[in-house]
Order: C-alpha cells, then structure tokens, then sequence
C-alpha cells in the first residue's frame, strides 16, 4: 500500500510539474525576451542569447519615453479604473450580500442571488455589442457619455464584478451568526450603523480575497476597456495602449515585452504580498459558507 501511494504521489508531483511549466512558459518568455534586442527576440526567442540588464533598462526607457505609448497616462488610467471598480464592489456587492442572505427565505431575495449566478456564466463576447449600444443611448439620454470615458469604464466593472462579488460574500455572510446582529439592534444601532460596524470588519478577510481577485482581472483586461475606451482615446489602459508598438508591418518585440511585462508587474506584486490573505478568505469562507 505504501508503494501504491509512493507511486501516486510522483505521478501527481509530475503533473503538477508539467501544468506549472505549462502555465509559467508564457510568462517567462516575456520576462526572457524583455532583456533583449529586436533582432536577438527574432533569432533566439527562448534562450537567454543577447539578454543583458543593460538592454533591459533601455527597453523600459523606450517604453516609458514613448509617446504613443504615454505610459504614466495609461498607468494613471488603468490605477483609477481598477481602484475605485474595486471600492465600489467591496461596499455595494456587502450590501448586497448581506440583504440576501438575510432574506434568503423570501421569493424576491432567491429570485435575485439566482439572478446573480446565471448571469456569471455568460460570455462577455454574448453582450458586449448590446452592452456598447446601450451604453451610448443612455449617454445621449442623460447628456453624459458613457463611452470613450472613465466613469462609463468603471459602471461597466462594477456590473460584470458584481455577480462574482455577491457569490461570494453571500456564502460568508451566511455563515456569520445573526446574533450578533439582534445584540447592535439591542443596543440601539441602526441598520447602517450594524453594518458598518458589526458586518463589514467580520467581512475583511473575503472582502480582500474578492478584491485581489477582481483587481487582477480588472487590471489585466483587454476586451472591455478596448470597447469602452477606444484604441485611439487618451484613456487607454495599459494592456490597451502596448498596441503602440503593434504596426501593420513592423511589430516591436521587444518594446511590447517589456511594455507587457510593466502592465503586469504591479497584480504580480500585489498578489506575492497578498497571497496569505487570498488563501485565508477563501478558507473561511468556504468553512463559514
């Protein structure tokens, strides 16, 4: 038996390092050729012929420098969208979280967490040309576009991250005793005063889960913020302006490395010191949920 179980876990232990090369390669092809040349890329792309720190560096100045590219816009951008998307979800998918599952008895509360579910498994290919439509009638309604600007990008996160945001929190909540909200009603706390006070500091841990989460989709996303914003807007995110370097003839390797590796670089970060608080939200709420 201890030979059967020797020889699942090498088996187990190869394919998992197989899926993890199989997922890393792509990403160390960037890192890889980001310290090359043009003609170095073309010639070798998977050795580490040509690669120096010194051309890394001017590859980033070219980028940076670049004024197609405009990188601090394109990072002041991509840091607005994702971070007020992401304040917005915490607090109104909480809200919503909460109301839900404290009604999950009544009709009206299953109709609209079912709502919630069905509406994560549609492709965002099945609705973004309705979405597009209708996002430019309602901004000729209201006299405010909605289109080619950052509050109508923003609307658009805050409507797809929802549904993942009130999946989530709702399972946690659920597992939260309500004890302790009759006790805050007791001492005379509203309603908002409960949440605010009592709810949302219990909800820290899966609320950081579900941020770092939506963050690095919101972060690294191309389709919406190209529909949204447009290839050609002063608005451009980051993975939407490395198009710069995309010609119809000529396409700049190593500027696009490295510009892609610089878009990618800070949900990296991000993630490596915040990974601990992922894994202990999700923990807890699938425990609590």
């Amino acid at each position: 038996m201890s030979q059967t179980k020797r020889s699942r876990t090498i088996i187990l232990t190869i394919i998992g390092i197989i899926i993890a090369v199989y997922i890393l390669f792509p990403f160390y092809l960037v890192v890889l050729n980001s310290f090359k040349k043009q003609t170095d890329i073309v010639a070798s792309p998977i050795a580490w012929l040509g690669a120096s720190f010194s051309q890394f560096v001017s590859n980033v100045s070219s980028v940076v420098g670049n004024s197609n590219f405009n990188f601090w816009t394109a990072l002041g951008s991509s840091t607005c969208i994702t971070v007020v998307s992401l304040i917005l979800l915490a607090l109104f998918g909480s809200m919503a979280a909460w109301v839900i599952s404290r009604n999950n008895k009544k009709a009206w509360a299953t109709v609209i967490y079912m709502i919630f579910i069905a509406s994560m498994i549609i492709p965002f290919q099945v609705v973004m040309l309705p979405l597009i439509s209708t996002f430019r009638d309602v901004g000729n309604f209201i006299g405010i576009p909605m289109l080619k600007s950052i509050p109508g990008a923003i609307f658009a996160y805050c409507g797809f991250g929802g549904a993942m945001t009130v999946f989530i929190l709702t399972g946690f909540i659920k597992g939260v005793p309500y004890d302790l909200e009759e006790a805050a009603a007791i001492d005379g706390c509203s309603p908002e005063g409960t949440f605010f006070k009592v709810i949302l500091p219990l909800l820290t841990p899966v609320i950081t889960t579900v941020t770092i989460l939506n963050g690095m989709w919101i972060w690294n996303d191309y389709l919406l913020p190209s529909l949204m914003l447009g290839n050609n807007s002063k608005y451009k995110t980051l993975p939407v302006a490395v198009q710069a370097f995309v010609g119809s003839y000529v396409k700049q390797w190593d500027l696009i490395l490295t510009a892609a590796l610089l878009a990618i670089l800070p949900m990296i970060i991000i993630f490596l010191i915040a990974q601990k608080q992922i894994m202990e939200g999700m923990v807890e709420g699938a425990v609590k949920g």
